[in-house]
Parts: structure tokens; C-alpha cells; sequence
């Protein structure tokens, strides 16, 4: 038992002795990857037991041969120890990373449904006021005159659609979100969808002298469902009639690449802030100043801060990609979907 319990005792000060250099190590190595705090338990854990078999034969007087061939063991198992934890602490980063990443998107996330929640609160609280105020003009009959009458209901019927078309949107946002987007794919010409939108498009544009310039020709042939197609290219057109100034000019044209097609709009907004770009297809972003219709705006379009959400969700739910840069006098949204 005495000659035990010496064995033990040896054993035991030369772990104690690698363990507190392993955990001086660690605590220096605090900030490191967990790669490298397994690598260092695992090479303690091992000198730990090299020191002790060592120290323990030194003390039992065992030949070199027979030191050898159990330093020998050790570091075979000594190697299969390092292997299969090296491996699994490659494992668990990037299992730490995957985690760390899932929580940065679930923090996104709640931050887009809040500011998602703030911005169409407000968005439908500033129609609503003006609504009852409206509403209650008319019935106390502070207004009276024809004229002003009429313009009371044209503005209470603008309102009402407004709103209306916001609702669409948040209900067309979620069905992209939540993936119960069922696509129709058909060849789709795409000059005739661009004629299509370029004719609801133009009463807007004239009504503030915006010339609407459109390719003649290179129009390709998409495959696409055509409401939702219809639908980008509505809301990137109207985005650019938006915020492009009075008398400036909006460009529309398309063409093929190999084996897909893109369509461009260009516009005289003057360019957005490059760090804004990054953000612009969040839903409810709207930048600084605030990218928000104007009063005069009657447009059927989708409403600011959620257009440019539905036109990267649309694209991306065809399988293609849209891209937004700025150009001299403004910007360019791009879109690419496969072709025919």
C-alpha cells in the first residue's frame, strides 16, 4: 500500500504541476477559439500523463527498454486522443459559429418586426387622423362649399385606397416570408409586361414632367410567373418616379446575357447614400431623408419602405438576383431571371 500510495503521490504532483501551466495557458489564451482551448486541454491532459508515467518509472527504477515501450503506448494513444479531439473541436466552432449566426439573423429579425410594427403604425396612424378629421368636416358641416366637398371625398377615397394597397403589401410580404409563394413559370415576354406597366405608370409621370425613356428593342422572353413579374417591374418603376425630382428622367431597358435576361431601371434621384445600399431592400427602410411618397403621390403602387422588400423577394422566389448601384445623376436597380 505505502509503495502505491508513493506511485500515486508522484503521479498526482506531476498532473498538478502541467494542470496549473494548462490553466495559466488558458486563462492567457481566453479570447482564442475554442479550437485552441481543446487543443491545449487535450496537449495538457497528455503531458500531464507523460510527465507522470515518466516520473513513476524513474521511482520504480524500470529499465530504458521497458520506459520505452510505455512512453511508446502513451503516445499512441496520445495521438488518437489529439486526432479525434482536434476533429471534434473543428466540429464544435463551427457549430458555434453556425449558432452565433443564427442568433445575429434571429436579432435581425426581431429588429425588421419592430421597425416593421413602428413604421405601419405610423403609416396608417397619419392617414387615419386625416380621415376623421375629414370625416368629421363633413359631418359637422364646417365645409359647405361644392367644390371643397368634392375634394374632402376624392381625398378620403385616396386615403382609403392607400391604406388598402399597404395592407396588400404587408399580406404579399408575408406570404414571400413565410414561403407560401406558389409561382405559375410560363415564357413571359417581357416588352409587353414593361408596356403594360409603363402605361399605369405615365399619368404619374407626367403629372410631374418625368420623361419615361424605354429601349426600343432587345425586349427578351423570361421564364417568369407574370403577376408577380408585373408586379417588380411596377414597383421599381413607381420607386424611381418617386424620388426622382420634377422634369428628371426614368430609363427602362432589358437584354440577355448567355443564359439569362436582365431588365434595368435608371433613374435622376441624384444617388443614394452608399452606406444605405445594403439595406434599401429591408423591409421598412426607407433611409435618410425618409424615402416616403409625397402628398401629391396617388400612385397604385406598392407603398415606400415595403416596394423594394417585395420586388428582392419576388426576384429571389424566381431564382434570380436584383442588384441596385448609382450612376452619375442617380441609380440603377438591375434584375436578373433566367431566359428563354
Amino acid at each position: 500500500m505505502r509503495d502505491l500510495a508513493l506511485i500515486f503521490a508522484i503521479a498526482l504532483g506531476a498532473a498538478l504541476v502541467v494542470g496549473l501551466a494548462g490553466a495559466l495557458l488558458l486563462r492567457l489564451l481566453r479570447r482564442s477559439p475554442i479550437t485552441v482551448h481543446l487543443s491545449v486541454l487535450l496537449t495538457t491532459t497528455v503531458v500531464a500523463v507523460v510527465l507522470g508515467v515518466v516520473a513513476v518509472a524513474e521511482a520504480m527504477f524500470l529499465s530504458p527498454h521497458d520506459l520505452e515501450v510505455v512512453l511508446i503506448t502513451v503516445g499512441a494513444a496520445a495521438a488518437v486522443s489529439l486526432a479525434v479531439g482536434g476533429h471534434f473541436g473543428r466540429r464544435l466552432a463551427a457549430a458555434a459559429v453556425w449558432t452565433e449566426q443564427a442568433r445575429e439573423r434571429e436579432r435581425q429579425l426581431e429588429k425588421g418586426r419592430r421597425d416593421l410594427v413602428a413604421w405601419v403604425s405610423h403609416d396608417l396612424r397619419t392617414p387615419l387622423a386625416g380621415l376623421r378629421a375629414m370625416a368629421e368636416a363633413l359631418e359637422d358641416r364646417v365645409v359647405r362649399d361644392p367644390e371643397t366637398v368634392g375634394e374632402y371625398h376624392r381625398r378620403i377615397r385616396l386615403e382609403t385606397d392607400r391604406m388598402t394597397r399597404l395592407v396588400d403589401d404587408l399580406f404579399e410580404l408575408s406570404r414571400i416570408n413565410a414561403g407560401a409563394l406558389r409561382l405559375s413559370m410560363t415564357a413571359v415576354p417581357l416588352g409587353e409586361v414593361v408596356s403594360d406597366v409603363l402605361a399605369s405608370t405615365a399619368p404619374l409621370a407626367a403629372a410631374r414632367r418625368i420623361k419615361l425613356v424605354a429601349a426600343e428593342s432587345g425586349w427578351p422572353i423570361v421564364t417568369a410567373s407574370e403577376p408577380e413579374l408585373t408586379r417588380v417591374v411596377a414597383n421599381l418603376l413607381l420607386n424611381a418616379v418617386r424620388y426622382t425630382p420634377d422634369d428628371g428622367t426614368v430609363r427602362i431597358e432589358a437584354g440577355r446575357e448567355r443564359d439569362h435576361a436582365w431588365l434595368a431601371v435608371a433613374d435622376t434621384c441624384g444617388g443614394i447614400p452608399p452606406a444605405d445600399l445594403p439595406r434599401l431592400f429591408d423591409v421598412a427602410f426607407r433611409g435618410e431623408p425618409a424615402r416616403t411618397p409625397g402628398t401629391g403621390d396617388d400612385s397604385g403602387g406598392a407603398s415606400g419602405g415595403l416596394g423594394l422588400a417585395i420586388v428582392h423577394g419576388l426576384v429571389e422566389a424566381h431564382g434570380g438576383r436584383v442588384e441596385v448601384g448609382n450612376t452619375t445623376d442617380g441609380c440603377r436597380f438591375v434584375i436578373r431571371l433566367a431566359a428563354l
